[in-house]
């Protein structure tokens, strides 16, 4: 009984040594406003600050896939303004050293479409970069 909780104890101090700070929960969220601000102004200049030029997409877009270069992603957002009714919630659901990820919940995205994204980033020269994006579009939104 005393080695167990011994062990415990020494478990859960590891495990308060290797959380994430407050400011570095602080610097991932700021790198995910980038998307979002991309989104919501229809202008995708600060999403490539965020995603590296090697990014990939996955998810499906009124019921077709896209897959491939984050490429896909500027397309859009250039070509379809985010609409008045546009909200974002942003939620970091994973972080450690050089990993997190991140959830954008989107609402009313070109004034129609509800989106859950999951963004893949990477600390790179200590600067959270997104290196993948997938994505869910609600499927009472979906136009076929």
């Amino acid at each position: 009984m005393l080695l167990s909780i011994f062990v415990l104890s020494i478990n859960i101090k590891n495990e308060s040594l290797m959380r994430a700070s407050i400011a570095e929960y602080r610097a991932v969220e700021e790198a995910a406003r980038k998307f979002v601000k991309s989104v919501a102004e229809g202008d995708s200049r600060y999403a490539r600050e965020l995603f590296i030029d090697e990014a990939v997409l996955f998810g499906f877009l009124d019921g077709k896939l896209e897959h491939g270069s984050i490429e896909q992603f500027y397309r859009n957002v250039d070509t379809v303004g985010a609409g008045d009714g546009f909200d974002a919630r942003i939620d970091i659901v994973a972080l450690e050293e050089t990993v997190a990820v991140v959830r954008v919940l989107e609402e009313k995205w070109g004034g129609r479409i509800d989106f859950t994204d999951y963004l893949l980033l990477l600390k790179i020269d200590g600067a959270w970069k997104c290196v993948a994006k997938a994505y869910n579009q609600n499927a009472d939104t979906i136009r076929k």
